[in-house]
């Protein structure tokens, strides 16, 4: 064999070749096309935040070892494909508790939302009406229920309750969100107290942000996220009478620790619509919130941010699933940064999923833009696994396409496997 000879290339070969990016002055948009999963986004969040903001979205209580559970849990799918079948067409929509969606997705309420971009809940409402999901606004929300209706009224609208010690205060909100085209009220009911957030401890983060020695210093690394914060309308709950403080003196004054089924009762009076409790962990308590009349479930640890070292809800929805019977609306919550995951959620007994930290990384990342692109992979990804696992429908999903992979690793330990960036 002769040896390799050396040349020259022709400009004719190098051409097709290049690659080169025209310079643009819009770096945002191009850092978030170049963004390909919900990792790329977070990371571009955590350079364009205040850190103490960031770790309020990326943190979980105590040793976070609730929110590394709900991670390893998908972690540990196993994927089982079919071949030969005909995904040349793929349908991943659903139509659950009056709204509709393209992929089994629902925004989750956040709190504080405008903290982590001045167009907060709006930039969130409004992707999601362009991408068709539906999108939970929270009690919490700094944008008021009659604004978001009216400022974005073709977004499918859900709205989220904590009870508060005044019951005529729950009342009033109650009526307003029902009033403003809301249709179903979802009651979080696992914060009898704040979980401790050792992130937000060990940051001082109070709610709005305060100009500390600490912030002011982080001025100069984040000019653009406080120049916007400085100028903009300040940060205030709409909701909430009070604010100020940390987010843990604020949920310890005013949330009632007392709630109990009677409570549901009365709110069932309160509130004509259809229900949701979220933030189930027990198939006990599912059986009596049935039995008292819910029309679905979130099945949620908070994304980890109350009780550490709760049980994944991805480890839970079998046995909820089983207890509940095969038709109530069944959701999961906590945990979901990809396609893959919404996939095996509904494959083991799930009608659906609510994201929370996906979007607000994006919101963080890029604004309304970045929402928009966290949808954009989200759903591209589901699209994906589905083709991949040889299905073409949702109803054809089955626990056999997604079991959960037995393995003697090394429990995870009190860092997340995400968090290093």
């Amino acid at each position: 064999m002769s040896p390799l000879r050396r040349r020259v290339p022709t400009w004719s070969e190098l051409r097709p070749l290049l690659r080169v990016e025209r310079p643009t002055l819009r770096r945002t948009d191009a850092a978030l096309a170049r963004a390909a999963t919900i990792e790329d986004l977070r990371r571009l969040a955590l350079r364009r935040t205040p850190r103490a903001v960031f770790d309020y979205v990326d943190g979980a209580a105590e040793g976070e070892v609730s929110l590394s559970r709900s991670r390893q849990a998908f972690a540990d799918v196993e994927f089982r494909p079919r071949v030969l079948r005909d995904v040349s067409r793929v349908d991943a929509g659903v139509d659950l508790l009056g709204v509709t969606s393209p992929v089994p997705i629902v925004l989750a309420p956040t709190g504080f939302t405008r903290m982590m971009h001045t167009e907060g809940e709006w930039a969130v409402a409004r992707a999601a009406a362009r991408a068709g999901v539906p999108y939970t606004l929270s009690t919490m929300g700094t944008v008021s229920v009659e604004d978001l209706a009216a400022d974005v009224p073709d977004v499918q609208r859900w709205f989220q309750l904590y009870l508060w010690r005044d019951r005529d205060a729950s009342r009033s909100l109650v009526r307003r969100a029902s009033a403003a085209g809301y249709g179903t009220l979802v009651l979080t009911v696992d914060t009898a107290v704040a979980g401790q957030r050792l992130r937000d401890v060990r940051n001082g983060l109070t709610i709005p942000p305060a100009l500390t020695a600490r912030t002011l210093g982080g001025m100069a690394l984040h000019p653009r996220w406080w120049s916007n914060l400085l100028t903009s309308e300040p940060i205030e709950f709409a909701s909430l009478t009070t604010s100020g403080g940390t987010v843990a003196d604020l949920v310890d004054r005013m949330f009632d620790p007392g709630v109990t089924l009677a409570d549901l009762a009365w709110l069932r009076e309160e509130w004509a619509g259809r229900m949701v409790v979220k933030g189930v962990q027990h198939p006990k308590d599912a059986v009596d919130l049935v039995a008292a009349g819910v029309d679905g479930l979130v099945i949620s640890n908070h994304g980890g941010r109350q009780l550490d070292r709760a049980v994944a809800p991805l480890e839970l929805l079998p046995e909820i699933r089983a207890a509940v019977g095969p038709d109530l609306p069944l959701l999961i919550d906590g945990g979901v940064l990809n396609g893959g995951d919404v996939v095996a959620a509904v494959a083991r007994g799930a009608d659906a999923v609510m994201v929370g930290r996906a979007y607000l990384y994006g919101l963080m990342a890029g604004g309304e833009a970045g929402v928009d692109r966290t949808l954009e992979i989200l759903l591209t990804q589901v699209h994906r696994t589905l083709r991949l696992l040889g299905v073409a429908r949702l109803a054809e999903l089955t626990p056999e396409h997604a079991v959960r992979r037995h393995t003697t690793s090394p429990q995870m330990h009190h860092t997340t496997p995400w968090r290093n960036v």
